[in-house]
């Protein structure tokens, strides 16, 4: 017991210093459900392959107003763009409780897109987390969190603007792989209703084309 009092003193001092908000983390969370991101490099020859990773926190739970409740699965919905602006792929991906998904940007995220018109380098990636297992259809809710490795050349060069020649930046290696956490922004109605429209039009345009597969939790790399 005296252990016990020596170790809740400081404790106690720490949240009456903080106002007494020293465990509002804990209680509180995060309620986030949407993140974006970026990859480079993509398809580049020479250059290694991306990855996203997203886990499912446990936040989310199934019947959260009749207790015993268990968490439940989230689907990552995964929406993919060119530097363009223009969306290429989409997909939702489940999750269990404590699991793992990842999915190579190469491989899997810019490989069946809607065009058909090319490889892709450089674009941006957003990520809703949801109970909809339809990339088109609404269900936010939060708990997954996701991670993103960025290939970033150690060379750049621009080439001279004329007749044919892209102004677009050619990049060359070698190459550094960084790693961050996916930003927390805001969905607002008009985006969401833009990311789940534009999804629902390539899918539906594509004829089997633009959904990204799914990596399945017991094969992560």
């Amino acid at each position: 017991m005296k252990k016990l009092g020596l170790l809740l003193l400081p404790i106690l001092a720490i949240t009456l210093l903080l106002g007494g908000n020293a465990f509002a983390g804990v209680e509180g969370g995060d309620g986030s459900y949407y993140f974006v991101t970026y990859y480079s490099n993509a398809n580049t020859t020479g250059a290694p392959d991306g990855t996203l990773r997203i886990i499912n926190d446990g936040d989310y739970t199934i019947a959260d107003d009749a207790p015993p409740s268990e968490p439940g699965t989230l689907w990552a919905q995964i929406y993919v763009f060119d530097d363009s602006q223009e969306m290429r792929s989409c997909c939702a991906c489940p999750i269990t409780p404590d699991g793992l998904l990842s999915e190579s940007v190469n491989k899997e995220l810019t490989a069946n897109e809607f065009t058909g018109r090319g490889q892709i380098a450089r674009g941006v990636i957003k990520v809703v987390s949801s109970i909809a297992s339809d990339p088109t259809e609404v269900g936010d809710v939060p708990g997954l969190r996701g991670w993103m490795t960025h290939i970033q050349a150690t060379t750049t060069t621009f080439p001279a603007p004329g007749p044919g020649n892209a102004v677009n930046a050619v990049e060359k290696g070698p190459w550094f792989v960084t790693e961050d956490a996916l930003v927390d922004s805001n969905l607002t109605e008009l985006e969401s209703l833009n990311l789940r429209a534009l999804c629902s039009y390539g899918l539906t345009i594509g004829s089997g084309y633009g959904a990204c597969p799914c990596t399945l939790e017991d094969y992560d790399f």
